[in-house]
């Protein structure tokens, strides 16, 4: 009698030492996890596809006035927006380090004077580059201490600390490539925002222009007024040692309801996808499909 309360005892103490224990499942039943679960990794994001491209945001602290260069925010939105759009997102507010960019597809840029690098991040970023990876930038993010160099990248920069802007105007944009599948339903849109002049051109290659505007006569432009400056293009080239890549360029963003206006946020979903060597409708065109609409 007394042995099969000694036993019945320690089976109590056993069933709660497990209970109370933090085992996992997964340790408790190691033939249901198994190696399986390590290879899956992470559970899926809901809504997410795992076959799109590899798009990693670069945003900034925030800088101006509400409603202006909001860095931060368009971060949280088109992270959400291009998830939803098909592809896999990544980000931050600091720049990419090479591991970051390592398996990143195309690099898109909405911060300020981001032509100021470090030399670790000016290698990284030309790492990426001569992999062949592609680089969006949007609005100042063309802006630094050397125009010539960042326009190697991207076709065009602006030297941070020169008047080289309107401020807010009226943006009408002209189509100068109106076949380029990029520019789809942007004739005629006119947008109050910022535009940019006194750049530094890339030569060999050139850009090649999608949409040019006539800068208005606001007080900062100045003698500028009239001028007619590319502000949508197009750059393709190759860095020495490296593979034919890709940059895509919106100078506008200043006013950051924009990127809501649904012509601009096509444009900018076609300009990504090929900037990123994918077709050019690929997240324009992206539907979700399986259970409650997602992918499975």
């Amino acid at each position: 009698m007394r042995t099969t309360r000694v036993l019945l005892r320690s089976s109590i103490l056993v069933t709660l030492l497990v209970l109370l224990s933090p085992v996992s499942a997964q340790e408790l039943n190691p033939a249901r996890s198994g190696s399986a679960l390590g290879q899956q990794g992470a559970p899926r994001i809901q809504g997410q596809n795992p076959n799109g491209m590899h798009i990693f945001v670069r945003a900034g602290l925030k800088t101006h006035p509400p409603g202006l260069h909001d860095y931060p925010q368009f971060l949280a939105d088109w992270s959400k927006i291009l998830t939803q759009h098909g592809a896999v997102v990544d980000g931050s507010l600091h720049a990419p380090s090479a591991a970051e960019l390592e398996h990143t597809d195309v690099l898109v840029i909405y911060k300020g004077d981001s032509g100021f690098m470090t030399d670790s991040e000016k290698a990284a970023l030309e790492g990426f580059i001569k992999r062949g990876g592609g680089i969006v930038s949007l609005h100042d993010a063309l802006c630094g201490p050397d125009p010539t160099y960042f326009a190697t990248l991207v076709g065009g920069a602006k030297k941070h600390g020169e008047v080289n802007y309107t401020l807010g105007a009226d943006i009408l944009y002209t189509i100068v490539d109106k076949s380029n599948p990029i520019m789809e339903g942007l004739s005629g849109v006119t947008i109050f925002d910022e535009a940019f002049f006194t750049m530094t051109w890339a030569k060999d290659p050139a850009i090649h222009v999608l949409a040019t505007v006539v800068i208005p006569g606001t007080p900062s432009a100045g003698t500028h007024k009239g001028e007619v400056v590319p502000q949508i293009w197009a750059y393709e080239h190759t860095l020495p040692g490296g593979e034919p890549a890709r940059a895509f360029v919106w100078m506008q963003g200043h006013t950051y309801a924009n990127f809501s206006n649904p012509e601009i946020q096509g444009m900018l979903l076609r300009g990504i996808a090929w900037a990123a060597k994918r077709p050019v409708n690929e997240l324009v065109d992206y539907t979700a499909r399986g259970r409650d609409g997602y992918e499975n």
